[in-house]
Formats: C-alpha cells, sequence, structure tokens
C-alpha cells in the first residue's frame, strides 16, 4: 500500500540570499520526496521563509523600506533560486501569515493553560546607541566555554556550546560595535524541563540519527533549561496576545511555520489538515542543519507534546558544507549564491555532485572544484550521456528511430542492472545518495563495456540487425540508469523520457523492455565542464560576496563567449591542409589527453601531439587518414614537439571527433 508523508526542510531567513550551503538540505530533501513520489507514494513537501526578528527590521529600515516589502522580495526571489536548482514544493509559504499568527497563540495559550510558561525579570543586554534589545544573533563576542573569538550571543560555532547573550566574555554589538549594557525586562519563558520524560521516550524510538546521540546526552546531562520566547519591541513579528510591546521570539514561530505552511496548502486543495499533519495515516519528517539541531531536537517536540500535535517520525540531520576543506568564504569568492552559481553552471551538476557526498551522517560535505570537474565530467558527461549519445544517433540515422529485440546477451545486461533496484531503493531510503551513485556509476560502466564489445558500429556494415540489437539493449540500460538517478536528475530524466517516447518513468517501469519501438531524435544532455568557467565563478562571487543583505538583483544575462579578433580572408589563406596518414599512435605517459603521433605527409614525416586520448584509443587510429594543418608553426610543449594540428571538433573529452578523409586519398595531397 502507498504511503502517506509529509515532509519539511528548513525555513530559508528573509534577510539573505541562498548560497550553496543552503542548497545542501534543500537538494537532499528534494532528492527524497521525489524518490518517494516515483516509488508511488504520495509525499508532500512544505517549507517556507523565515520572516520575523530583528535583523529583518534593521535591514528594511536601512534599504528605507517596510519589512512587508523586504520578505516579498526576498520570497520571490527565494522561489526563483530554488525553481532554479529542481527544488519541488508542494506548498512554499512564509511565516509571516495569518496562519502561523493563528497557530502562534495556540501554541502560547495551550502552553501557558499546561504550566509550561512562566515569566519572570531578566537582564537583557541592550544597546544604548541603537536604542533596543539585542537579539542573540546581534550579539558577537569570546564562548564562555572555550574561548573562541567572534561567536554569536546564543551559541558557539566551534565547540558548539549553548549560552545567554550575557555570559558572552567582552560582547559588543554586532550592528553598531558599541559594548551593551544590561537592563531589566519581565519575559516569557518555555519550561523545557517539564518534557524531559516524553523527551527520552520521542530519542528512543529513532526521533534522531544515532550518530548524535552523545549530544543529546550531553544535554540532558546538563540539564534541560528554560527557553526565552518572548523579545521587547521594536520587533518585526507577532504580538504577544495581552501584551502591548511584547512578541513571540523568531524561533518559536519559525517552527510552527512547517504546520502553517501544511496548512495553508490543505485549505488550498480541499484536504483536512488535521489528518493530514495530526493523523496516524501519515509520516512527518524533518530535514534540518546540525547548526539548529538544538531547537528542533528539544524545543519542538517539547512543543509539540505540550499543545497536543504529534511529533516527527524523525528529523534528519546533515552536515555543513566546506569548500576546499575551509569554511565559505567571500575573501576567497567561495561563498558562492545559488543565482551565481546557476549564471554559469548547470544546476543539476551541482545536485549530482552532492548527491555523490551525501549519506546519512552529519559529516560536513566538502566541495573541491577540482573532484566537481573531474566527477561531472567522467560521470555525466563520460558514462551516462556517452551511452546514450553512442547508441539513440546511430539508431535513428541507420535504423530510423526503431528498435528492434533483445538477444541472450542484452538480456543479461538488463537483468543485471534491474536487478539492482532494490539496492537502490534502500539506499534512497536511507539517504545514503553516494552509494546510489556508486551503484549506478558501476552499471553505466557494464553498459559502455557491453558497448565497446559488441562494436555497433563495425557490426552494421556486416550484420546490421547485430548491431540493432546492441543499441536496443544499450538505450533500455539508458531507461533504467534513467529511472535510478531520476530524482537527483529530473531534468536530465526528461530529456530521457522524450529521446525514448515514454511517459513519465517510475521505479514501477524498471522491469519492463523497450523492444520494436519508435524514438524520437537526441538531443544534447549534458556539457563537459571548462575549469574556466568555475573560476569565473569564484571571481564574481569575490566582487559581490560582501554584500549582507539582500539587494535588489536582476537576473543576470546569460552571454557568449567574446569573439576574438578578427581574421583577414588573406590571413585564412595561409592554412595550408594537408592529407595525411597515421603511421604511428601512442599515449603520452604523464598525460591523461594526449596521444602522440607519427604522421606520413606525402613521403614528409611529421610528429604532432593531440589531445584526444579520452575519445580515441590509439591502437584504432593506425593507418587512418586524417586532414592537417600543415603549416602550422612548431610548438615546444610539456610533452615534446607539435609540429602541426590534426583537425578534430568538439566539446571535449570523449566528445571530440577528427576529421578523416577516405582511406583512398593520397597523404601529402592538398585539401581545398
Amino acid at each position: 500500500m502507498p504511503r502517506k508523508i509529509v515532509v519539511t526542510s528548513a525555513l530559508y531567513y528573509s534577510n539573505g540570499p541562498i548560497h550553496m550551503g543552503h542548497l545542501v538540505e534543500s537538494i537532499q530533501t528534494d532528492i527524497w520526496v521525489r524518490f518517494h513520489k516515483l516509488c508511488g507514494n504520495q509525499c508532500l513537501y512544505f517549507c517556507a521563509d523565515d520572516t520575523h526578528g530583528t535583523a529583518i527590521m534593521i535591514s528594511a529600515r536601512k534599504e528605507g523600506i517596510t519589512p512587508e516589502q523586504l520578505i516579498d522580495r526576498a520570497h520571490k526571489e527565494h522561489l526563483t533560486d530554488l525553481k532554479r536548482f529542481f527544488i519541488e514544493f508542494d506548498n512554499y509559504y512564509t511565516t509571516h501569515s495569518p496562519e502561523n499568527r493563528t497557530f502562534s497563540e495556540l501554541f502560547f495559550t495551550r502552553l501557558r493553560d499546561a504550566g509550561a510558561i512562566t515569566k519572570r525579570n531578566i537582564d537583557q543586554t541592550w544597546c544604548p546607541n541603537c536604542n533596543m534589545a539585542l537579539p542573540d544573533r546581534f550579539i558577537r563576542g569570546t564562548c564562555p566555554k572555550c574561548k573562541a573569538e567572534d561567536q554569536y550571543g546564543d551559541s558557539c560555532e566551534v565547540c558548539g556550546a549553548t549560552y545567554q547573550p550575557t555570559d558572552l566574555i567582552n560582547p559588543r554589538c554586532s550592528t553598531c560595535g558599541s559594548t551593551p549594557v544590561l537592563k531589566q525586562s519581565e519575559h516569557y519563558f518555555f519550561k523545557l524541563a517539564n518534557y524531559e520524560k516524553q523527551l527520552r521516550d520521542i530519542f528512543a524510538r529513532g526521533y534522531i540519527q544515532e550518530s548524535v546521540s552523545n549530544k543529546l546526552d550531553e544535554w540532558f546531562t546538563a540539564g534541560l533549561k528554560d527557553w526565552d520566547i518572548s523579545r521587547d519591541g521594536p520587533y518585526f513579528g507577532f504580538k504577544i496576545p495581552g501584551e502591548e510591546d511584547k512578541y513571540f521570539y523568531v524561533w518559536l514561530d519559525a517552527p510552527i511555520g512547517y504546520m502553517a505552511s501544511a496548512k495553508n496548502y490543505c485549505d488550498k486543495n480541499g484536504l483536512d489538515f488535521d489528518a493530514v499533519w495530526n493523523g496516524r495515516d501519515y509520516e512527518l519528517y524533518h530535514f534540518i542543519g546540525k547548526d539548529i539541531m538544538y531547537f528542533h531536537a528539544l524545543f519542538w517536540p517539547a512543543m509539540l507534546v505540550g499543545t497536543g500535535f504529534k511529533t516527527a517520525n524523525k528529523l534528519f540531520v546533515h552536515g555543513f558544507l566546506t569548500v576546499g576543506g575551509q569554511k565559505m568564504s567571500k575573501s576567497r569568492g567561495t561563498f558562492i549564491k545559488a543565482a551565481t552559481y546557476a549564471k554559469h553552471l548547470d544546476p543539476e551538476y551541482l545536485r549530482y555532485y552532492y548527491a555523490s557526498k551525501l549519506s546519512a551522517g552529519i559529516d560536513d560535505l566538502d566541495l573541491s572544484t577540482e573532484d566537481f570537474i573531474n566527477k561531472i565530467n567522467s560521470d555525466l558527461v563520460g558514462k551516462f550521456t556517452n551511452l546514450a549519445s553512442r547508441a539513440a544517433p546511430m539508431l535513428k540515422s541507420k535504423f530510423n528511430g526503431r528498435l528492434g529485440k533483445l538477444d541472450n546477451e542484452g538480456k543479461k545486461l538488463i537483468e543485471e542492472i534491474a536487478a539492482a533496484e532494490k539496492e537502490i531503493i534502500q539506499n534512497y531510503e536511507n539517504l545514503n545518495y553516494a552509494a546510489v551513485i556508486r551503484t549506478a556509476t558501476a552499471l553505466a560502466d557494464l553498459a559502455n563495456r557491453y558497448v565497446e564489445q559488441n562494436q555497433p558500429w563495425t557490426t552494421i556494415k556486416t550484420d546490421p540487425e547485430k548491431a540493432r540489437t546492441t543499441l536496443t539493449a544499450t538505450l533500455n540500460a539508458v531507461r533504467i540508469l534513467t529511472i535510478y538517478l531520476k530524482p537527483i536528475l529530473p531534468a536530465f530524466a526528461e530529456k530521457i523520457e522524450r529521446l525514448l517516447n515514454v511517459g513519465k518513468l517510475t521505479f514501477a517501469d524498471v522491469p519492463a523492455i523497450l523492444q520494436e519501438h519508435d524514438i524520437n531524435n537526441f538531443e544534447r544532455l549534458f556539457e563537459r565542464v571548462d575549469k574556466e568557467k568555475v573560476d569565473a565563478m569564484i571571481e564574481e562571487s569575490k566582487e559581490t560576496g560582501e554584500k549582507q543583505a539582500m539587494t535588489p538583483e536582476p537576473t543576470p544575462a546569460i552571454t557568449a563567449e567574446p569573439i576574438k579578433p578578427e581574421c583577414t580572408i588573406e590571413d585564412f589563406a595561409k592554412i595550408d591542409l594537408r592529407i595525411a596518414q597515421v603511421v604511428k599512435a601512442e599515449r603520452v605517459e604523464g598525460a591523461d589527453k594526449l596521444l602522440r603521433f607519427q604522421l606520413d605527409v606525402g613521403g614528409i614525416q611529421k610528429n604532432v601531439l593531440a589531445g584526444i586520448a579520452q575519445a580515441y584509443k590509439p591502437e584504432t587510429l593506425v593507418g587512418k587518414i586524417v586532414i592537417l594543418f600543415a603549416n602550422l608553426k612548431p610548438r615546444q610543449m610539456r610533452f615534446g614537439l607539435s609540429e602541426g594540428m590534426i583537425l578534430a571538433s568538439g566539446t571535449g573529452g570523449k566528445e571530440i571527433f577528427m576529421l578523416t578523409a577516405d582511406t583512398g586519398a593520397k597523404p601529402g595531397a592538398k585539401v581545398s
């Protein structure tokens, strides 16, 4: 029976743009949701913008606009960025909504009536220069536990300790740098310790990963402390019922925003919210980063228990994103906005790369630009794209796009690929996306070896139907691999579905076989990643990464690569193209891309180095007739002297195609 599942991911704060660190969670969650939908489960994905707090108020004030205008603009920009990366919500809402206000007041009232809320005077930090109370994140200082400098007023990013702003050593206002003073004020507190037993019971049933159980033990050992849930005005948020100048702390209404988004969706789609959010028929899962685990592992489930709502089946926690083994940095250009990335590179590359690194643990995910380039070019271009591009164009041109039938060898290949379905499904379910990628790439290697062994480009000359059979098996392999990768690469999957002339593929389609079926024209799937594009993205991030608050930014125009300086027809006439025959071809030791050629140009011997090693095996080129740029000035390269250039075209890697001539052409003959 299909499962019914509700999924949430942490809200995006309206005070800044989405960056590549944020996308780790969104992509992880979206893959899981898409996987379940492809399994036939009903899976609803809810999220929203986190819109309240002092930071929003101050940013709006600096821009001379209202907080409402700022969060409306942020909502549009966030949604645009998320759609670029194929993040597909069932509802993306806002915490500044009537539903969220209603739920926040309901939570407060029920918790107060249950004796879980108390009031008392506190010393709070106040900036005399800004004339306002300073929220935790607007105070910086030295951690009282590990003595790390420049930490926030509520938690330390170095040791993970949580504390009160008044505990900071050498505190300062992060807005103006002034030293804050203490000022007494009456605040509301949530008595977290009232729910210690219920929390322990929730954890015992597997609410959180085992890898963070030690941290939970630390929290319980230290004792569960009351949580300040109110803030003094001026403040952008919801007023506490019965108060004139006190507001709910943003962290109280933020997780309630999950429920508000679900309620908004249910009301618009004729569903019973209580059945969807609170009913037994629906499973509930939260995806978060480890930096907000304290709120989601303790306060949020305690609030739900105290108000009579069910808690999630599981809290999935992931680590941070590092770039080159270090924290994202504005000065190094590695603090990259989602919009900046999408301007330079295909968003599906990032989905694939993150998936190749993600598991069920909370270890940090590191993005190495060199590894990123190699993995995309090797896997997406060299394995999956190559498999489809070797089969579909040939089938279309030589057999009018008509698939044949499988022979025993083809059936064995497809059965082996299909046999991995259960393993793939289990790894998706358990968030082990890296294992999914490993299995899929191994199967793609298997299929590519099958093509190499059967060589349809050769057998088509002697046994066309054998060639058709090989192409049929290859495209059936492509179809199953596409299903396995569809949660990760939705746009790629759509292209394959169009190519194969089939409907929306799901996991139920794995056992099917396409035979005697017409396919459509092949379209480009992925292009190789050039290091220059990655460098340009980093360089642009250095220029724009210093902006802290969100500012209006038009969608960047996509411009063509600049055209090089003009040459004259006289320049072009100097080129001497000659027929040449390959006498010898060999790999160049220490160079991944180069082949060394000895060419016969009508009795003249020339040595040429060509960067086509990933596209051609040297032993297959001996005797080939090629076109040589014969009068190109010799160039001394690291691996030897190159005395010309063999004409070829393509995007690089395996996508390079040499220009060849008929085998009867005479070496040395001029090409006009």
